[in-house]
């Protein structure tokens, strides 16, 4: 493994852990705050940063953010998700331990099954060490994009209308949206270096950034107001890590496991994460159910 592959992977477990404390500042911002609402989400979600938590956690993953793009230009997009999907485990200590939400057992094996499967995934990861594997085609790009964009539409909408589930499937949503911007990231980091500020700031894939990143923000936020704080901030880590683990071989042509052993493995992996899903409960009002001590 290369030496910027490895800087990038130190830069993707920072990220895990400032990932994971933004959103429980968040979660506690977002729950003292007014509802966020979609028909209006410029004006709604800006009522949220008179929230002192919200906007503390809002730099907090600014930051993140930060540290994330630095990892998906150093290293494969498979690896660095794989380490932020593993850093999930950071979830339920930080939830119970700083914060003083109360996570029960299920929240606990969910979490650890979700990291589990997706550190099977790192494991299958052959061969995508040895540099960053960045480069793709547009009409691929365009197209994976483009449906993981559509599937989080998909399931905002479906989120709308149900009465149990909304904040976890709005959660999955925005996940996905964030999926759909890291793909986008990792694509444009292939310009790094070559092109001019002016030339990656007007690219096409600066665009979906912006307006992906936006949607995953307005949505979190709303998901975050439904659901407690566990199983929404697992299931938005879910959503967003397997589909961008998943762009590592279908955009950027990263390598697969070509024996049974790696493929079953592979497979494991994906069993354990809709296993984790599976154990999410449904969730209530947070502000009644799970507001911090």
């Amino acid at each position: 493994m290369s030496l910027s592959v490895q800087i990038g992977l130190l830069l993707a477990l920072a990220t895990a852990f400032t990932s994971v404390v933004g959103f429980l500042f968040k979660h506690r911002g977002a729950v003292e705050s007014p509802p966020v609402s979609l028909r209006r989400p410029v004006r709604t979600s800006l009522a949220l940063f008179r929230s002192r938590a919200y906007t503390l956690g809002i730099l907090i993953a600014t930051a993140s953010w930060g540290l994330h793009v630095g990892a998906l230009s150093l290293a494969p997009i498979s690896l660095v998700q794989s380490v932020i999907a593993g850093g999930l485990v950071l979830l339920t200590v930080t939830a119970d331990r700083l914060f003083a939400h109360e996570v029960t057992r299920r929240e606990w094996i969910g979490v650890a099954l979700a990291a589990l499967g997706l550190a099977f995934l790192a494991a299958t990861l052959e061969g995508a060490g040895r540099d960053p594997h960045s480069g793709y085609g547009d009409s691929t790009m365009a197209l994976y994009v483009g449906l993981v964009a559509a599937l989080a539409v998909g399931v905002a909408a479906a989120a709308r209308v149900s009465a149990g589930h909304a904040g976890v499937l709005f959660g999955a949503s925005a996940g996905l949206f964030w999926a759909a911007s890291d793909t986008s990231i990792k694509g444009l980091s292939d310009q790094l270096g070559e092109a001019s500020a002016l030339a990656i700031l007007t690219h096409p894939l600066a665009a979906v950034i912006a307006l992906a990143s936006f949607a995953g923000l307005v949505v979190s936020a709303r998901s975050l107001q439904l659901g407690k704080a566990v199983p929404v901030i697992a299931v938005t880590s879910v959503a967003a890590n397997v589909f961008t683990i998943a762009a590592g071989p279908v955009v950027f042509s990263e390598p697969l496991p070509e024996d049974a052993l790696g493929l079953t493995v592979r497979l494991m992996a994906f069993a354990l994460v809709i296993a984790a899903a599976a154990l999410t409960p449904a969730p209530v009002r947070a502000a009644e159910a799970d507001a911090p001590a």
